[in-house]
């Protein structure tokens, strides 16, 4: 099978300028760059001058949280934006290694109920997942609330010696059988008062057979410079590469969030340090995130006795932050779908309570386990940030607009002058491209591929993977995976071309 496309502008995922070209594919490769005029092949796909890409890297999703993977296995509305290769296994959780079969490290996000797990090691996961059919090609990194909660159970204790040994171990597998990395969520309240010391001895491991290292950040508020001190530390320490997942600009915290940038700027001959960062305006969180952070020390049991205790009650609606209820969108509500998509304020006076009261009752009723998406980040320092030499363009998402705009909306701002579609209030237009069209490109396929060490991918190169991606002002009209058209048109065709990926050490 052969694919001709030709007449367009090659954008080839370095950051080089866009030339005229034609690409030849054969079967599931470039098989050929250049001038091809008569050539015959099985189907010839006429640019008219588009660009056209490597497909686009999603180094930070939640498929695997949301279990996704599994209930929507086309995952088309990342085909349908561009990205044809998504990463899971973030912000400490990931669906294998699992040491006794449960996936309790992602029951906040799912109903874990739902999956029949018939893996342990990571091996054996992807060997599941490679025998059922998948839009995009899959990665994964190795969750440390994932192993350490097998190890450890729910308590926020140092590790024994010789626990910390068996992690290594099993974490050291884990990358040799095919993980991209490692991840840990500090900022949950299992991970928390995670110490230094074990975070660096786990990252040791990862350094040393060319992983990558994901964290959410302990702190994103008060103490966000000494949590990105902490991170860029670790990276000098043991020699890895380092990503800030969402690095988010949030209200009330831009002097430093902006002083952050500035200390990894200061830092980039001794820490490689990156971060992953979304083009909007709305933070996507657990619901238990919004608790004071002594009501989130304990485990989810004493938690929901907690709030609705009288007198503990009491003391943690105090204790909440302030915020409208009309800004707070419930996106995911396992086992109460009805809820999706309707704010705290409508679900709050539908059963007369204030929106603090009504944040506890949506916990007590999902279990802890619902999401909202929630308007708390500053969007004109977003469009900034997004242009910083160390950031990578992510979704971190499976709801809401992330999910399906996240890369069409930077191609927008990259393409052509922002539209007041861009955010609401005073962050409504930012008024003129954000950056070459080239550095756009490079942010979501190169540069991801290359920290992530994805083999033949993320360029446009003779004998790598054709995995490209047809577009025009932020259009996107054709997009080839693995050799096969998935998108025709700017439509799904339907076509599950996904691979299970792995890292090779």
């Amino acid at each position: 099978m052969t694919i001709l496309i030709k007449n367009i502008q090659l954008l080839d995922g370095s950051g080089r300028p866009p030339v005229k070209a034609d690409v030849l594919v054969k079967n599931d490769k470039i098989s050929a760059i250049g001038n091809f005029p008569k050539y015959r092949a099985d189907e010839i796909i006429d640019g008219l001058g588009a660009y056209l890409a490597p497909g686009f890297v999603d180094i930070n999703t939640d498929s695997d949280h949301y279990l996704t993977l599994f209930s929507n296995p086309s995952q088309k509305d990342f085909l349908l934006q561009g990205v044809t290769t998504i990463i899971g296994g973030q912000c400490g959780a990931s669906l294998a290694p699992l040491i006794y079969g449960s996936l309790e490290s992602i029951r906040e996000w799912a109903d874990i109920s739902k999956i029949n797990v018939n893996w342990h090691t990571l091996a054996e996961f992807l060997k599941a997942m490679e025998c059922r059919p998948l839009g995009v090609n899959f990665g994964t990194l190795v969750g440390h609330k994932t192993i350490r909660q097998a190890l450890a159970g729910e308590t926020t204790r140092d590790l024994s010696r010789n626990e910390l040994r068996v992690f290594n171990l099993i974490l050291e597998k884990s990358l040799k059988e095919g993980a991209f990395g490692f991840s840990t969520g500090l900022g949950y309240r299992h991970s928390r008062k995670t110490s230094y010391s074990e975070i660096k001895a786990l990252v040791e491991t990862v350094a040393k057979l060319k992983g990558l290292y994901a964290t959410h950040l302990r702190d994103e508020k008060r103490n966000l410079l000494s949590s990105v001190s902490e991170t860029i530390n670790i990276a000098k320490e043991t020699g890895a590469k380092v990503l800030i997942s969402h690095f988010r600009p949030l209200i009330g915290s831009g002097e430093d969030y902006e002083e952050a940038l500035d200390l990894i700027d200061k830092n980039t001959d001794k820490a490689d340090v990156y971060f992953d960062i979304y083009p909007f305006n709305a933070s996507t969180v657990l619901v238990s995130t919004f608790l004071p952070d002594w009501a989130q020390e304990q485990d989810k049991e004493v938690m929901l006795k907690d709030i609705q205790t009288p007198g503990f009650k009491e003391k943690i609606l105090r204790g909440l932050p302030r915020f409208k209820g009309e800004k707070f969108i419930i996106v995911n509500a396992p086992g109460n779908e009805y809820l999706v998509g309707k704010s705290l304020k409508e679900f709050s006076q539908n059963r007369d309570l204030t929106v603090y009261e009504g944040l506890l009752a949506l916990m007590k009723l999902t279990n802890f386990r619902a999401v909202a998406s929630y308007e708390n980040i500053s969007l004109k320092k977003v469009v900034k940030a997004i242009t910083h030499n160390r950031a990578i363009v992510a979704s971190n998402g499976v709801r809401p607009e992330r999910s399906y705009r996240t890369f069409i909306r930077f191609l927008e701002l990259a393409e052509k002058a922002p539209t007041p579609e861009v955010g609401r209030g005073p962050d409504r237009s930012v008024g003129k491209k954000i950056m070459p069209i080239e550095t756009a490109i490079h942010k979501i396929t190169g540069l991801p591929a290359q920290k992530l060490g994805l083999g033949e991918r993320g360029l446009i190169r003779d004998g790598w993977f054709a995995d490209l991606v047809l577009f025009k002002d932020a259009e996107i009209r054709e997009v080839i995976l693995n050799g096969k058209r998935v998108v025709k048109d700017g439509k799904f065709q339907d076509v599950l071309a996904g691979k299970i990926l792995r890292h090779s050490t």
